[in-house]
């Protein structure tokens, strides 16, 4: 067991109700996971949320996001989109939020950032859907970082009392913060994130090397608001709105087997963006481990016969343990992948 861990079981815990009240499955078939290669900098950026250095000039931005449900829904009313690079310090981020009226509240670091519009960052390098990080942070550029154990769905907590170590972060807001006489450009955000607290996430991740894949999504959170006494305030009971770089499928983004895939290149371009072979089986084992939570809602019970679940599932073997089950499926280069009923993916 690793020190972060260790510390995760440690740790005070902060109870977070989940994003949704049922269960619903994503949909791995129509949302394959998006991809892209992050390259060697040349030269690290400055973190002051400009986006001006040299460094950024021929980094790729990613898709336009979307909304979290994907194309269930209309595209999303402002751009939003991000880019990275890498080198032996850092994880390198940047993102552009288009809005002509930007607004934060919160100031106090580990508030609840999403109450406020924000921009959200998840990473889960070994890719186990278990013991990943969330960072958030407003227009105020007022931070929240968050270790999580495993999903919601799966019993998971979150742990407010860890902190990234040595994290940088800036913001610049192109127009004017809580004025709302005026139309804004919108915010862009940078962010540094040491290597330090991000091996540590996973079972024998280092420093990436070249070709390297880890999971990562992004989220823009936006409300819907009105003007009162020259003050941006919240409609009562509307929903926020949630835009994404790799959608869900459901509203939920704590779903780590749906985020997108960043591809590590020691090169400065040209390194084309390989999809994950193993990701066939990835989807058949979550589509086993989705119906194995029906099955079980529905007669008290998993079982070892993948027929009893209805779906897909080539190749998958199935088999019940003491208290859940593991179903296990191997790839064509011989790897062996098996998933359990808290929805940890491992590969042999």
């Amino acid at each position: 067991m690793t020190s972060l861990r260790r510390l995760a079981l440690a740790l005070p815990i902060l109870l977070v109700v989940p994003i949704v009240a049922a269960d619903p499955a994503p949909t791995p078939d129509a949302l394959p996971p998006k991809g892209y290669v992050c390259y060697l900098a040349g030269k690290a950026p400055t973190i002051d949320g400009k986006l001006d250095d040299d460094c950024w000039k021929g980094v790729p931005w990613t898709d336009d996001f979307v909304d979290i449900e994907g194309d269930k829904k209309p595209k999303p009313a402002h751009r939003t989109r991000a880019k990275m690079t890498w080198n032996d310090k850092a994880l390198y981020i940047a993102a552009e939020i288009t809005e002509p009226h930007v607004w934060a509240t919160l100031t106090e670091h580990d508030s609840v950032i999403f109450a406020d519009p924000d921009f959200e960052v998840f990473i889960d390098p070994d890719g186990d859907n278990h013991l990943y990080a969330e960072l958030e942070l407003n227009a105020k550029n007022t931070t929240w970082d968050l270790l999580l154990t495993k999903p919601y769905k799966d019993g998971g907590k979150a742990i407010n009392a860890w902190e990234i170590t040595d994290l940088k972060t800036a913001v610049k807001v192109n127009g004017t913060l809580n004025d709302p006489s005026d139309k804004d450009i919108g915010w862009t955000v940078e962010i540094a994130w040491p290597w330090g607290s991000l091996i540590e996430l996973g079972n024998k991740v280092s420093l990436p090397k070249d070709g390297d894949r880890w999971r990562i999504n992004f989220s823009r959170v936006e409300w819907d608001f009105e003007v009162k006494d020259g003050k941006y305030v919240k409609i009562p009971k509307r929903q926020e709105h949630n835009w994404v770089w790799s959608p869900q499928g459901v509203i939920d983004m704590h779903r780590p087997e749906r985020w997108g895939y960043l591809q590590f290149s020691t090169k400065a371009d040209g390194v084309k963006y390989e999809p994950d072979p193993a990701q066939a089986i990835k989807d058949a084992l979550h589509r086993v481990y989705y119906a194995q939570r029906d099955h079980h809602g529905k007669n008290k019970k998993f079982t070892a016969n993948v027929a009893d679940l209805g779906v897909k599932a080539d190749g998958v073997e199935v088999q019940t343990t003491w208290n859940g089950f593991e179903a296990t499926a191997t790839s064509k280069n011989g790897n062996r992948w098996t998933i359990r009923e808290d929805g940890r993916l491992t590969r042999e």
